[in-house]
């Protein structure tokens, strides 16, 4: 009886490229588009809150940025709109987009119920809506890995 040793080198690394409707894919770029697509909505809140605002001081209408419902959903506007650009830049097809974009508003909208019940706050609103657009952004793009961690 022979037994091969197997030298470390031999397994494969978990950032190794694996098969997937005969696309080579990897855990590196998918984790590199999911960096990506995080600073892409923290430019979007940054770069189009001041546009938001002006147009809103403009129309009389700035109270529409600090209600809780309202500002969460613009928000959410803005990074969305820095994604979907960055997404298309990138050469993403519009369903993969609007799919990201709804990983977006969803968290936002579930957690409206506990904040008209008045069991959350507005803080306790931002604070778990952006946390829960990140697993809401895995699921998104584990629906379409190809999408997200081709070579």
């Amino acid at each position: 009886m022979h037994i091969e040793a197997t030298t470390p080198s031999a397994a494969p690394a978990p950032t190794d490229a694996v098969t997937h409707n005969g696309h080579r894919l990897s855990v590196k770029k998918f984790a590199l588009h999911f960096a990506e697509m995080t600073a892409a909505m923290a430019v979007g809140m940054v770069v189009l809150h001041p546009a938001w605002m002006f147009v809103l001081d403009a129309l009389g209408a700035v109270a529409l940025m600090h209600n809780p419902y309202t500002g969460a959903l613009i928000m959410a506007t803005n990074m969305t709109v820095a994604m979907s650009a960055w997404m298309r830049f990138r050469g993403h097809r519009w369903q993969p987009i609007a799919e990201m974009g709804a990983a977006m508003y969803v968290p936002f909208l579930v957690l409206f119920v506990p904040l008209a019940l008045e069991l959350i706050d507005t803080g306790d609103l931002m604070l778990w809506g952006h946390l829960l657009m990140l697993p809401a952004m895995a699921v998104a793009m584990l629906l379409r890995p190809y999408e997200y961690a081709h070579c």
